[in-house]
């Protein structure tokens, strides 16, 4: 994985920290996402996976629920590990995919209840974080 400094001086990329028993409990324990939240509440692609969950069975309330959640978790832990605000937060890094799938999660569902504002800022987010996980997360509706 190559991760390259910003050469606009910009922020340095922030990576979160993995925790590689939650991601063992989802691969090789076949845990639930519900039992991988309870057990590790900051867990953010956890509460990513419930917050799809509820989207794809046509539950946006509580997709938009969940993904709060995790992408609170999320902004908790870039602030953690550094983060100003603003700057890279890379695709590439599996430990802020999580927080990228709930800011996805997050504008869909303020789209689905019409959370228009929110939703427009979360994409933009999105797109300032990380315009490769813009382009894998975004529906072909957004442009």
């Amino acid at each position: 994985m190559a991760i390259h400094r910003n050469l606009l001086d910009g922020p340095e990329p922030t990576l979160l920290p993995e925790d590689e028993q939650p991601y063992r409990m989802l691969a090789e324990e076949s845990a639930s996402p519900t039992q991988v939240v309870a057990e590790f509440p900051a867990f953010c692609l956890g509460w990513a996976m419930l917050a799809d969950d509820a989207f794809a069975a046509g539950r946006p309330v509580e997709s938009y629920a969940y993904a709060r959640t995790g992408y609170h978790r999320g902004l908790d832990a870039l602030r953690r590990a550094g983060w100003k605000g603003h700057g890279p937060v890379p695709w590439e890094h599996r430990g802020n995919r999580g927080f990228l799938r709930c800011l996805a999660a997050l504008a869909r569902a303020a789209g689905a209840i019409k959370e228009t504002e929110e939703e427009a800022r979360c994409w933009q987010f999105l797109k300032d974080s990380s315009a490769e996980a813009y382009t894998e997360l975004k529906p072909s509706s957004v442009l």
